[in-house]
């Protein structure tokens, strides 16, 4: 499972040109699931992204989780993360994980930040989205388990 996460003064998910997902501060989630991927690595994940000090105390350093800041969670599906580029010109995508499992498993993850009491926002599973976000920072992070 990966991550792409970034600190966000805001960010927002729009499908056919409604919205269907904003946060204001907190972290924009791009999450990829691949093959092998199970409830465990999503916890893990979970965890880590809710607990992880990426935001200024009041002396400038990071060092708040988006708890401590009372922030927001906006989660998007991204396959794409689970692409290898390494050979020719077109990504192969023989590590994402079957549509059906990485749905399973990409709302078993949201589940899980809301259970840890965090406000969660998402986009839509396997639909076109156009995806916006003003970064803080910036401040960008790639997680994997």
């Amino acid at each position: 499972m990966k991550a792409v996460i970034q600190r966000v003064t805001s960010a927002s998910v729009v499908v056919e040109n409604k919205t269907v997902g904003a946060i204001q501060h907190g972290i924009m989630v791009l999450l990829g699931v691949e093959k092998g991927d199970d409830e465990s690595k999503a916890d893990w994940l979970a965890e880590k992204i809710i607990n992880l000090r990426m935001f200024s105390d009041d002396a400038g350093k990071m060092n708040r989780s988006v708890q401590e800041v009372e922030g927001s969670l906006l989660v998007v599906s991204q396959f794409t993360l689970a692409g290898n580029c390494n050979k020719g010109k077109r990504p192969s995508f023989d590590t994402a994980a079957p549509a059906d499992e990485g749905k399973r498993l990409y709302e078993y993850f949201v589940e899980a930040v809301k259970r840890m009491g965090v406000p969660v926002q998402t986009g839509i599973f396997q639909v076109d989205m156009q995806v916006a976000l003003v970064n803080d920072g910036p401040v960008t992070f790639i997680l994997e388990r």
